[in-house]
């Protein structure tokens, strides 16, 4: 009976949280979850975890993860790709991918720890497109409110210059003429390459939509991928429009929808990357696309009492971080200005938003820590520059990027445009200390998202 009660409560204290992790366009996903997994398994450089700081951390360890479909993160290879002789950022990940981390810990309450001394945490890490977050709106979207909003956003600049071809076979065709399938895909080509051109444009737009025409990975050629954004009113049966929104709808049934029940539902804690300083790079539009890209993120959080979001009840998020990425790229004493810039593009969206129990915070941090910052004297003035090796160089060098003003707005700032923010290779000895890749901040993150399971 003893044997049995101990069993049970074993079972009582290892908790289970999926954690998923995404970003907007060149955020850094798949360094920060190496990141996340390498500093969990070594513990050396995470003071502001407080199981860590406490001492009852005990150790981490990789486990095989619980679900057998999702590809396994690659995080073995990635972590190599960093750490290597000669040092370079991994390859994106381009679709869903899962990793099971144990983390041991002795409790904090007394209570618990008379149960048990010694709990686990399985922390599985849900890695996944930013554009999949971004189709879970057009679930409530029918075909022609859709196809409206994504009409206005396709003819304002720069997006117009880049929808050109598409939109000219827009103005060539007739919507309720027949469902010719040779059409269909036309469109359906036009409408993809024009989303290639958004995710590469130098004006750093956010906003690509449907996810899976970028990324289609086994979808590739399958006609729920051949549809587009349609003009007008809908049409009768046997028309254009009319194979356009079956197409609409059986994406949203067999994509999106498939992602919310399978994934984004069984989430319990989410983190949202974002790369606020190449936004402002881009100067305005490009941050404007990034605050319209970060609203329609929040939306499948909210819980509104008209009931469209009835389907969404099943999530069980209840703490969201966004994150600016990259703040090693400014000078340290710039970050609580750069965290500012991030609370100003989601200022509106989190005002308007209503949890049910959710907690949302914003955060400066870098998964990868690639420079130092140091202090220069400059024609009398004193300046906080930062120092490391730029991608395209091979030795350090001591920049000014510019610096973010005190309390003001994205778009003020965006429209100042005083600054540069320069890419950073990795740093040559990453983690060759054993203690975890250096970072800023990744350990404040990981407290937000993790630490009332590790009490």
């Amino acid at each position: 009976m003893f044997d049995q009660a101990g069993e049970t409560a074993g079972r009582f204290l290892e908790a289970d949280v999926r954690l998923g992790v995404t970003g907007l366009r060149r955020a850094g996903k798949t360094v920060f979850t190496t990141a996340v997994v390498d500093n969990l398994l070594r513990a050396g450089r995470l003071p502001f975890l407080d199981v860590v700081a406490s001492g009852r951390f005990q150790a981490a360890r990789l486990r095989p993860q619980p679900d057998a479909d999702v590809p396994r993160f690659a995080f073995e290879e990635h972590l190599a790709t960093i750490t290597a002789a000669q040092p370079d950022w991994p390859e994106p990940t381009t679709g869903i991918s899962q990793l099971r981390l144990a983390i041991r810990y002795r409790p904090n309450s007394a209570l618990r720890r008379t149960l048990q001394s010694v709990a686990t945490v399985n922390l599985d890490i849900v890695d996944y497109p930013g554009e999949w977050l971004l189709d879970l709106p057009m679930l409530r979207q029918s075909f022609a409110e859709w196809s409206a909003l994504s009409l206005e956003l396709a003819a304002r600049s720069p997006r117009d210059a880049l929808s050109v071809d598409w939109r000219g076979w827009l103005s060539a065709i007739d919507p309720a003429g027949p469902d010719e399938e040779e059409e269909a895909r036309r469109g359906a080509a036009l409408y993809t390459e024009y989303l290639h051109a958004c995710r590469r444009a130098e004006s750093f737009l956010s906003i690509i939509q449907p996810g899976r025409f970028v990324e289609p990975g086994d979808l590739k050629d399958a006609p729920l991928l051949t549809f587009c954004p349609l003009p007008g009113e809908r049409r009768g049966r046997g028309t254009l429009w009319a194979l356009m929104e079956s197409r609409y709808e059986a994406y949203k049934s067999s994509v999106v929808r498939r992602f919310f029940a399978e994934h984004f539902a069984r989430l319990n804690r989410q983190v949202v990357l974002i790369d606020v300083l190449g936004a402002l790079n881009a100067g305005v539009s490009g941050l404007g696309d990034m605050k319209r890209a970060l609203e329609m993120s929040l939306e499948p959080f909210r819980h509104g009492s008209s009931g469209w979001l009835d389907w969404l009840f099943g999530s069980k998020i209840d703490r969201v971080l966004f994150a600016a990425t990259k703040a090693d790229h400014i000078a340290s004493s710039q970050h609580p200005n750069l965290k500012g810039i991030l609370d100003s593009l989601v200022a509106e969206a989190r005002r308007t938003i209503r949890f049910e129990g959710a907690q949302v915070e914003t955060m400066a941090l870098a998964s990868l820590k690639c420079t130092e910052t140091v202090v220069t004297e400059h024609e009398g003035r004193t300046l906080r520059c930062i120092q490391g090796v730029p991608v395209g160089r091979d030795r350090p060098t001591v920049l000014y990027p510019g610096e973010i003003p005190d309390g003001a707005d994205a778009m003020t700032v965006a429209r100042n445009r005083s600054y540069r923010f320069m890419p950073f290779r990795p740093p040559a000895d990453a983690g060759r200390d054993g203690r975890g890749l250096p970072h800023v901040r990744l350990d404040q993150a990981l407290q937000f998202l993790l630490g009332d399971y590790l009490e």
